[in-house]
């Protein structure tokens, strides 16, 4: 009857993916389906330790954050959950051998999400780690499938990845980030003058990591490689939108890429992939 358990929690955090992020559910959707389960498991964990600090305004958010970090590592430790969502995380970094130190990291960074706080350099570079290059990481262990020789050498690049989704999510939730959630993730940026120059600074190093991002995408094996291309070009096409907005809009509005352009990167990329173009 464990098994019954076993696919109810899987399918809890499938749920979640599809409910939260259609763009996401449809990257997975092109992995290898040997490995959506693990990979709904990793966004549910992180879909759910996100909603704590994003959403649960009303509530104890610093008490349920440190009883969801306590629960998490139980539930590791343990080998299971009554928690669904948990309990299918920990069957991935169980199986996976996921490093211990990736989820401390992105824990730590979703506990600054609690304080209203203005970074420095350091601490956005720290915060970008724990929030987003982790995650890639956690993501990277499932692909490579225990190949540690090639985990090795796609780290720095899967690194490079979740920097620039999360970078681009900065840029897309400016506004809401700085005026609901006291939030201003960009060191040495004033955000009630953000300025041109400001801006294309920004997007400078987010065009390098991107650059550097598909260095990797094009080494990653068979099963993950066309889901996570797909991931980029959306988030690439985001990108070059956000670029081609003035500073002053991003204050007043939140840029979408409509599905009609989803559809066509998704085939595009199929074809580009077919043919080993990518």
């Amino acid at each position: 009857m464990i098994e019954l358990y076993h696919t109810i929690s899987k399918n809890a955090s499938r749920n979640i993916t599809r409910t939260y992020s259609t763009s996401f559910s449809f990257g997975i959707s092109l992995l290898d389906k040997s490995i959506h389960d693990a990979i709904y498991s990793i966004y549910g964990f992180v879909r759910l330790a996100d909603e704590i600090v994003d959403t649960f305004h009303e509530f104890p958010k610093q008490e349920m954050l440190l009883e969801f970090k306590n629960e998490t590592y139980k539930a590791i430790d343990r080998g299971i959950s009554t928690n669904p969502v948990l309990h299918a995380f920990q069957m991935v970094v169980n199986e996976f051998n996921i490093h211990r130190s990736l989820i401390d990291k992105f824990l730590d960074s979703m506990e600054k999400d609690l304080k209203e706080i203005t970074y420095s350099s350091s601490e956005y570079d720290d915060y970008i780690v724990g929030s987003a290059e982790v995650v890639g990481l956690m993501c990277l262990k499932i692909f490579v499938n225990g190949d540690e020789s090639m985990y090795n050498s796609l780290e720095d690049n899967a690194r490079s990845l979740g920097a620039a989704f999360q970078k681009v999510n900065f840029l897309r939730d400016v506004k809401a980030d700085f005026e609901q959630l006291g939030r201003s993730y960009f060191p040495d940026v004033d955000l009630t003058t953000f300025t041109p120059d400001e801006k294309l600074k920004i997007e400078d190093d987010i065009a390098e990591d991107f650059r550097h991002a598909l260095e990797g995408i094009k080494n990653l094996p068979a099963s993950s490689k066309l889901g996570v291309y797909v991931a980029y070009r959306y988030y690439l096409s985001l990108f070059k939108k956000i670029k081609s907005v003035p500073s002053e809009r991003l204050m007043h509005e939140r840029i979408r890429v409509p599905n009609s352009k989803k559809m066509y990167i998704t085939f595009k990329s199929y074809c580009r992939n077919q043919l080993n173009w990518i």
